[in-house]
């Protein structure tokens, strides 16, 4: 597993990778990651059940992501791979520097590669015509990819110029035991409401539109109170609107909420908003339903396939369109809901969550994914630089290049540090740290 994105962050994509290695691990599949150095996090460090984390020595460039450079990685992921004996690279998020030059160095030793798509782009604006290209140079000697949902799986193929034969949708999923309702956290609905936002304090994140309903709803019910955790540059405008309307008292800051914390969180409100402007698929939604929350939502992306909601007293998402006058009536909505009594069965929508998004589930699927592509042959330079040059004149050009150049520093390494003489790692067993 390679991406810039793992623990000590917190997110979907690092939570993504940690829970399907520990199912692989589950599953008798020896699972390494490997990742940037985070501050003093740096060399190897061992997780639960024995997951090992490769904290490479690069530091972070920009938005969390090492520079890229593509030949200056070779010498140590070259030493990674052989030595961890890999048959598979696995890398994660269009954002990774790391996870698509860690996959372009494993397809010239040979190693099949597949990469999971977590996110979704646009394409007119300039950041996302550069990332698609690099995407689609990246993807098209890759042996297969993921995405999280099918809306990613549209949005995937477009960018990249993919088959839908090459494009699998394996959703993302929740621990249900760490997401256990439970109501006597939150106050009784006949004395105040509480709505409670979980999410990075950015732009995509549609942070504007909680700024522009936020003092909308406080207006309108008086026993309405707010709880927000994440931090990002958007907390200062947030802050604003807050001492302008002097609802300090109403309005929680809740700052950066740690994992262990987030049920606790979740289980003191009584609705949960989400007002991403883009989402491929929103964890959030699913752990703040397995808590038993009515949900209240943008209609973007991805997350109408995430739950239900037909807009009956019975489901448990509200779906809204992304502009701050729908937001503002579909939160309304949910807050008269709880007031009369119509809250969502706790247990019973756990349950439900249970048995829809399980992280052992996502493991068989993509150990079929990987039973499919280990029985393909390699894809040698000459079929990958063929490949290359169906993606421009340009691109093409570079990164047959780049794929050559890189070839021949192998070509060197292979002579100055022999295979052989690199020593293979030790394996353990799950029940070795048990």
């Amino acid at each position: 597993m390679v991406s810039d994105f793992f623990y000590p962050l917190i997110g979907g994509v690092e939570n993504h990778i940690y829970q399907l290695s520990q199912c692989l691990i589950q599953r008798n599949h020896k699972v390494i990651v490997v990742t940037h150095a985070y501050d003093d996090r740096v060399g190897v460090r061992y997780m639960t059940n024995g997951l090992k984390v490769y904290y490479l020595p690069y530091k972070p460039f920009y938005n969390n992501t090492i520079l890229p450079t593509v030949f200056s990685t070779i010498p140590l992921i070259r030493s990674i791979l052989l030595r961890e004996q890999i048959t598979i690279v696995h890398g994660h998020s269009s954002f990774s520097t790391l996870a698509h030059e860690t996959m372009h160095h494993a397809k010239t030793l040979g190693i099949r590669t597949v990469f999971t798509d977590h996110s979704l782009f646009g394409f007119a604006d300039l950041s996302s015509i550069l990332t698609n290209k690099v995407l689609q140079v990246s993807l098209v000697d890759c042996h297969h990819i993921i995405c999280v949902s099918h809306t990613c799986k549209e949005n995937t193929m477009l960018r990249a110029n993919l088959k839908s034969s090459k494009v699998s949708v394996i959703p993302n999923a929740v621990d249900s035991s760490a997401f256990t309702p439970d109501t006597n956290l939150r106050p009784s609905s006949s004395d105040e409401i509480v709505i409670v936002v979980a999410s990075r304090l950015v732009y995509r994140k549609g942070i504007d539109l909680l700024i522009g309903i936020l003092p909308k709803i406080l207006r309108k019910y008086p026993n309405v109170k707010f709880r927000i955790a994440g931090n990002g540059p958007k907390e200062i405008d947030i802050r604003e609107v807050i001492e302008r309307e002097g609802t300090e008292d109403r309005v929680a800051l809740e700052g950066s909420v740690n994992h262990d914390r987030m049920r606790d969180f979740l289980n003191s409100g009584h609705i949960f908003l989400n007002t991403s402007l883009t989402e491929a698929f929103c964890m959030a939604i699913v752990e703040a339903a397995a808590c038993g929350l009515l949900v209240v939502s943008t209609k973007v992306g991805g997350i109408p396939e995430v739950l239900p909601s037909n807009d009956t007293q019975s489901d448990i998402m509200i779906l809204c369109e992304a502009n701050i006058n729908d937001v503002f009536i579909g939160l309304c909505n949910a807050v008269d809901r709880i007031q009369i009594g119509q809250i969502p069965n706790a247990n019973e929508w756990h349950n439900k969550i249970k048995n829809w998004y399980s992280w052992s589930w996502v493991a068989q699927h993509t150990e079929i994914v990987y039973d499919h592509i280990i029985t393909q042959k390699s894809i040698n330079l000459t079929e990958r630089i063929y490949k290359y040059t169906q993606c421009g004149f340009v691109s093409g050009f570079v990164m047959s290049f780049v794929a050559m150049l890189a070839y021949l520093i192998f070509v060197l390494l292979d002579y100055n540090q022999p295979r052989r003489l690199i020593d293979l790692s030790t394996d353990y067993s799950k029940d070795d740290f048990e």
